[in-house]
């Protein structure tokens, strides 16, 4: 993620088929282990106590789906964060760039705002490397 805050380089975590490839080892690793080593505790995630007898089919099924579209998700969350701080931040130079023979203060204005958001992609990247893992 902090690869693609350097000028002129490229960020692997923007592509989905890369967030996939990790997102679906690292998922599989968590639930494979949650079966083997507490199996009564991860079955138990599939049907809430308290359930209504006629719902228990309904939930199991949509518990299930919630389980496999775990990794799908994350892996889209973390390619669409890290695109678009990336786009954000392309956008925003690439007006600062503009505005400097127009207005220098109004680039000026525009480049501090870029310093802020590049601070924030930082922090970004550190917190989706978490969630992530």
């Amino acid at each position: 993620n902090l690869l693609g805050l350097l000028p002129h380089s490229f960020t692997p975590t923007t592509q989905l088929s890369m967030n996939l490839g990790m997102a679906i080892p690292l998922w599989a690793g968590a639930v494979i282990t949650g079966f083997r080593y507490k199996t009564k505790a991860s079955l138990a995630h599939f049907l809430p106590q308290g359930t209504p007898v006629p719902l228990i089919p309904m939930l199991v099924i949509i518990e299930t789906i919630s389980l496999f579209i775990q990794p799908v998700a994350l892996a889209i969350r973390l390619t669409a964060n890290i695109t678009a701080g990336h786009l954000l931040m392309h956008l925003i130079g690439g007006a600062a760039l503009a505005l400097i023979s127009i207005s220098p203060t109004t680039a000026l204005i525009t480049f501090i705002i870029l310093i802020l958001l590049t601070i924030l992609e930082f922090a970004v990247a550190m917190i989706q490397a978490y969630v992530f893992t």
